[in-house]
């Protein structure tokens, strides 16, 4: 059950003095509990048809002092629980448990600039409470969503501490502009979501169609992620302690040959090590070197609480992380301020603060070994050589240059820092009755600084450059100024509200660096110390401007409208085409209040949706419309050479918003006393006019453009359930499902197709967008099999012939990395004070080119390789999927079908049991709450997948180049034990 918020109303005690009465005075006390035992803060208890009452306390204890009659009444009532009658009949004592409301058709459900109740809400949204967050511990907000909403797709792009996510709502809807959606946190929008604290979280809401985005306009195509903090809930102070510590180790590892294997295939290859394999004696195994237990430590405290005036929430917390794979590592402290101020009954005034310190230090996957790539390294490092030589340097491959992966994990000293300022403050002042007006003005300012020294005695390349030190800044400044009116009115079956406003916002982007060489100490790592070898320097701005508008209407709590307009002005686009229009409506019919569905029907909400809306999509690189000039061009001027510029780009004063029209029909149904509840949506989004950096004949003297060319479309249905399987007082069960279906298409490209995702060693690139194909179609050759007399590889040309040497053109589609569908499954038990929480993630249908295989099975210079090769053809007559082992011939190892494997998987992604301790207990400890807990992340995953882990992307948050795995950091399986207290 979703209930957002803890919302409280608080009445003070009213005490009737009218002087000395006969009367003596009664007095009725007691205890607010839930069905678990829980004490309720902040319920409201009345004496019925009268004014006298009080909440209760931070105990949920009670007491109330009056003249009672025989037949007075206590109401119970509590924001998202079912309120209580109980007669009085004389007793001085009354203890009540509530029980919560299931429905919760009353919820406040948070959107854009305002909020809706969730029965009156019409387009596509989901929500995700801090019931679901305290489910588990989280370090990231895209792990608090992943698996929990239908058409929200989250791709970890690797398993490393400082590995975002990416995100799609309703799949990717552009090639080269942005596809991740549009964070906005207490009111700020961002896109950097790493440094924001879990705990402080208190509920997301999700927005997906074009209906519920289009009042972010150009902001809103890819969806947008509303991201609210806690606020006090209690009018006593509440103090809580959380605290976990956890273990992680990568869950799989690959084997691969031995010394004796590893000397066979090289004898094979026609290779001996210089001074002989007698010289190389060691066992090394590089997988047990850089892998490592990872632990975690987590500490986050906080005070929070409310007067009749002021509500207050004030936090800070630290993570600690260290990776499974060697010198991986993640620190962020947070600091946060929550403050909303009464000033008056007609002023407020309120403000949200948070500071963050982050530090990560990054580990190199994605490359090969020749690259220092780190895992790929750790597999392709032959076993006969140590981690060091006898001049202390770190040892490389016996045949070439190729250091052990050990030298990127720790002969190379690096760290990425920033500090984070992420806040706003807001006036909104009550004009009229049923008229406010808010301003809202919020920053978001980020400083990271990037680090690395390479020592000048280590590494090969260290002495071969004399050392090298590396300092990058970024700073990123980002404004906004709301400016917004609301009208609100109720007359008869009539409900309207109506809001206007205007939205200014602007960010500046500066960047530096600096690199030196040269070095001939390692005492001494900043640049200083060196000899200057590059450095350089930029600036650049984006600002935007809109005005928008909305128009909620309901009519007898049946029939529903709304309405949206934006107008959003770009500085990426050219000054014809600057401005973007974006309309929406959405209608909704309440069914379940029909005269014609009965009051006792199975059916408690029955509500059809229907939406259609236009949003944009500006995510490019600034100045994108202008002819760019570019520097560092040398002229000969005479004897010597002058600097000079010349023409980086080409001009399109015509370049206009990428825009993208969704339709969406859905359900929302409950029945059976609210115990079953499903959401159902279908949606059509198609997006015109895409921002593509598409080629150009090398006639113009460019390569490439952004141009306005091409159209997308995504479509698919969504379905979610949500279910009370059992409930009594003290064993409860729920459970939740979604699972989400999408189809992603390109529709037009005007001739053109591009390639991308190149794998080292000259096999081409990996990935092809086309016209009536997916954006992460996956393209090379049809492996046919191994010839039995030659042993090598055969492939199937465009005509069906079998062919040793294919061209270019018979390259095809060989793969989607877009699954059939993805869903998630949660199960909630309760008893008594024990609580168990399951929770399964999963992706059906998705193709991964394993592009790790070309390096460890192409067997075609010295690299180490898996022991599937220890089934390699030999001579003539064997029959194998493996070709021969031939140096330096690739032609064996094309990106092929050979290399495309199935990778879905089923995941148990949680289980956490927890305790928490009964109230006698915490009466004796003088506490409110002490729960312990246990959870276990990714503890098994069932999957035909045979690389390391099948939920990785290579190539991180792109739009095309998708489903490559390349020495990718996995997953890891975790262990966490905490403990959260409430005083």
């Amino acid at each position: 059950m979703n209930i957002k918020g803890l919302k409280f109303i608080s009445i003070l005690s009213i005490f009737i003095f009218q002087g000395i009465v006969a009367n003596a005075q009664n007095t009725v006390s007691g205890k607010v509990t839930d069905v678990n035992g829980v004490p309720l803060p902040g319920v409201s208890v009345i004496v019925k048809g009268t004014t006298t009452g009080m909440s209760t306390d931070f105990d949920g204890i009670y007491t109330i002092n009056s003249d009672f009659s025989e037949d007075s009444i206590l109401t119970f009532s509590y924001l998202g629980y079912i309120a209580q009658d109980v007669p009085i009949n004389g007793q001085s004592k009354i203890d009540v448990t509530l029980e919560e409301d299931v429905s919760a058709l009353d919820e406040v459900v948070l959107v854009g600039y305002g909020s809706q109740l969730k029965k009156d809400i019409t387009g596509s949204v989901s929500t995700i409470d801090g019931e679901s967050f305290e489910s588990r511990p989280n370090t990231q907000v895209g792990s608090l969503i992943q698996g929990q909403s239908a058409g929200v797709q989250i791709v970890p792009n690797s398993g490393k501490p400082s590995a975002g996510f990416s995100i799609r709502i309703r799949g990717t809807n552009s090639i080269n502009a942005g596809s991740e959606p549009l964070y906005v946190v207490d009111g700020v929008p961002t896109t950097d979501t790493r440094s924001i604290n879990p705990t402080d979280i208190d509920a997301i809401t999700i927005l997906k169609d074009a209906s519920s985005t289009a009042i972010y306009g150009a902001q809103g195509a890819n969806g947008v992620v509303l991201i609210t903090t806690k606020r006090g809930t209690t009018s006593k102070p509440k103090v809580t302690l959380d605290m976990y510590t956890g273990f992680a180790q990568v869950w799989n590892t690959l084997p691969v040959l031995n010394g004796e294997q590893y000397r066979d295939l090289m004898t094979e290859l026609g290779l001996t090590p210089p001074g002989g394999w007698d010289s190389y004696t060691e066992r090394t195994d590089w997988q047990d070197e850089i892998f490592q237990n990872g632990f975690s430590q987590n500490y986050q405290t906080s005070i929070s609480g409310r007067t009749e005036s002021t509500n207050y929430y004030i936090s800070a917390g630290y993570l600690s992380q260290e990776g499974a794979v060697k010198s991986a590592e993640l620190n962020r402290t947070n600091f946060k301020i929550n403050i909303d101020q009464q000033v008056n009954d007609w002023l407020k005034v309120g403000s949200r603060i948070a500071y963050t310190e982050y530090r990560d230090v990054d580990v190199n996957d994605n490359n090969n070994v020749n690259s220092g790539g780190v895992l790929l390294g750790a597999l392709t490092t032959p076993s006969i050589i140590g981690v060091f030589n006898d001049a202390g340097m770190f040892t490389s491959n016996p045949f070439q240059n190729w250091e052990n992966p050990l030298a990127s994990t720790d002969g190379l000293d690096r760290e990425f820092r920033s500090q984070r300022f992420l806040g706003n403050i807001y006036v909104e002042a009550q004009i009229a009755k049923g008229l406010s007006y808010r301003i809202n003005y919020g920053i978001d300012n980020n400083n990271g600084i990037f680090d690395s020294f390479l020592d000048p005695f280590r590494t090969g390349f260290g002495v071969a450059i004399e050392g090298q030190s590396i300092n990058n800044t970024n700073k990123t400044s980002y404004y906004i100024v709301e400016n917004t009116l609301n009208y609100k009115s109720v007359f008869g079956k009539h409900n309207v509200e109506a809001l206007i406003g205007s939205v200014n916002q602007k960010f500046l982007f500066e960047n530096s660096s600096i690199q030196a060489r040269g070095y001939a100490s390692a005492a001494i790592t900043t640049p200083n110390a060196g000899i200057p070898f590059s450095s350089s320097a930029s600036k650049s701005e984006k600002a935007n401007s809109s005005f928008l508008s909305r128009v909620n209407y309901s009519y007898d709590d049946k029939y529903l409208l709304t309405a949206n307009f934006r107008a959003d002005g770009s500085s990426v686009f050219g000054p014809n085409n600057r401005w973007g229009y974006f309309p929406s409506f959405s209608l909704g019919w309440r069914v379940s209040n029909e005269n014609f569905i009965a009051d006792d029907s199975f059916i408690n909400d029955l509500k059809f949706r229907a939406g259609w809306g236009i949003v944009g999509n500006d995510q490019i690189r600034n100045y994108a419309y202008l002819g760019l000039v570019g520097s560092g061009a040398n002229y000969p001027f005479g004897t010597s050479a002058q600097s000079g510029t010349f023409p980086a780009s080409l001009e399109n004063l015509k370049l206009k918003w990428e825009e993208s029209q969704q339709t969406n029909i859905g359900l929302d149904l409950s029945i059976f006393d609210n115990r079953v509840s499903l959401t159902a949506d279908a949606y059509v989004k198609n997006t015109t006019d895409l921002l593509l950096d598409a080629p150009l004949p090398t006639s113009t003297g460019f390569s490439s453009a952004f141009q306005n060319i091409g159209e997308l479309q995504n479509k698919g249905i969504e379905f979610s359930v949500n279910t009370v399987n059992f409930k009594k007082d003290n064993f409860s069960w729920n459970t939740g499902f979604n699972i989400s279906f999408n189809r992603n298409e390109v529709i037009s490209l005007a001739g053109t197709e591009l390639l991308g995702g190149s794998i080292a060693g000259g096999r081409g690139e990996a990935s092809l967008v086309r016209v009536g194909e997916p954006l992460g179609s996956l393209f090379g050759y049809i492996f046919g099999g191994v010839d039995p007399a030659t042993g090598d590889a055969f492939y199937i040309d465009r005509d069906g012939n079998s062919t040793f040497t294919p061209s270019e053109d018979d390259r095809t589609i060989i793969g989607d990395a877009n699954p059939d569908f993805f869903y998630g499954i949660t199960n909630t038990f309760n008893y008594k004070g024990f609580g168990l929480f399951v929770f399964l993630q999963g992706s059906q249908g998705n193709d991964l080119l394993n592009a790790t295989r070309i390096e460890t099975e192409g067997m075609i210079d010295p690299k180490n390789q898996s022991i599937t090769v220890l089934n390699r053809w030999r001579q003539p007559g064997d029959i194998t999927d493996i070709p021969r082992a031939s140096f330096g011939n690739s032609d064996n190892s094309r990106v092929s079908t050979r290399f495309i494997e199935d990778a879905s998987y089923l995941r148990m992604k949680a289980i956490t049991l927890s305790y928490s301790l009964p109230q006698s207990v915490l009466e004796t400890l003088n506490i409110s709450n002490l729960k312990i807990y246990a959870t276990g992340e990714n503890i098994f995953t069932i999957t035909d997948y045979s690389g390391f882990d099948p939920e990785v992307n290579a190539f991180g948050g792109s739009n095309t180049v998708r489903g490559i795995d390349f020495g990718t950091y996995p997953q890891t399986r975790n262990l966490i034990f905490g403990l959260n207290v409430t005083f």
